[in-house]
């Protein structure tokens, strides 16, 4: 594609990218998105520390992400964007700190290459295997943390909104008990603020915004889709859970709090 594109017939094309895969980011492609008017890539990275990306099954390694760096700043690009998140379940400070440690081992592989570190919070989703998992209640200060490591060093940081994230958790986890909560927001209004007044109101009726956003759930029961038939059996997702326990718990019997702050 890129050999075809290049031919002098579309000189006049322009070309951009969403994101991209590290080993798809040779000198050629950054020449090509270069010539077509292109001038950032995005990598989805999750985090600098190769532990966490192995709990979320991310192959993907650090020297892959700084010669991606490398390969781009030679094909002519001025800026790459690094997408991770805070908050994945097994996250510890050392992870944060890997995490800066990387984007500072970019920064001295690519001088000149503008760095952005986009970070969002993890916020569990049905049907995967980390729809037990709460949001972690100390995600908010990893953010900001990451912010007061990378601002300094002349890397861009833009963090999600971690109220925004506690909100998408509410949805994602929530069951048809809100239905009434999400009718009284839509007279309060689409913030965190309104939300949390719906649920002082509705008080005793429902189960608490802990419940449904920060609660780690046992893989027993029974969760608010179990009738949907979703794109893997319970039984592969508990398969795929046991594997990312494996490496925040040598030995895991069942699911534990694993998140700072929920112990």
């Amino acid at each position: 594609m890129l050999n075809y594109i290049s031919q002098p017939k579309y000189d006049d094309v322009r070309l951009s990218i969403a994101s991209v895969r590290t080993n798809t980011v040779t000198v050629q492609l950054a020449e090509t998105l270069t010539k077509r008017d292109t001038r950032s890539l995005t990598i989805a990275v999750e985090s600098g520390s190769e532990k966490i990306r192995q709990i979320v099954n991310k192959k993907l390694y650090n020297d892959e992400i700084i010669q991606a760096a490398i390969n781009a700043k030679a094909g002519g690009l001025k800026s790459l964007k690094l997408y991770g998140m805070a908050g994945i379940p097994g996250e510890e400070t050392e992870d944060l700190e890997q995490t800066v440690a990387m984007m500072r081992n970019i920064k001295k592989a690519a001088p000149g290459l503008r760095l952005t570190y986009g970070c969002s919070t993890f916020v569990p989703k049905a049907h995967t295997p980390f729809q037990w998992f709460g949001v972690n209640r100390q995600a908010e200060k990893r953010l900001q943390f990451l912010q007061k490591q990378l601002k300094p060093q002349g890397i861009e940081f833009r963090p999600e909104s971690y109220n925004w994230s506690i909100i998408q958790a509410l949805l994602s986890r929530g069951d048809r008990r809100l239905s009434q909560l999400l009718q009284l927001t839509r007279d309060f209004g689409d913030s965190l603020g309104s939300y949390k007044r719906a649920f002082k109101e509705l008080k005793g009726q429902i189960p608490d915004l802990d419940f449904y956003v920060h609660a780690e759930w046992s893989t027993e029961q029974v969760l608010p889709w179990n009738h949907l038939q979703g794109p893997l059996p319970q039984s592969t997702l508990l398969k795929h859970l046991a594997e990312a326990q494996s490496y925040i718990n040598p030995t895991p019997k069942e699911l534990q709090p694993v998140l700072g702050g929920t112990q």
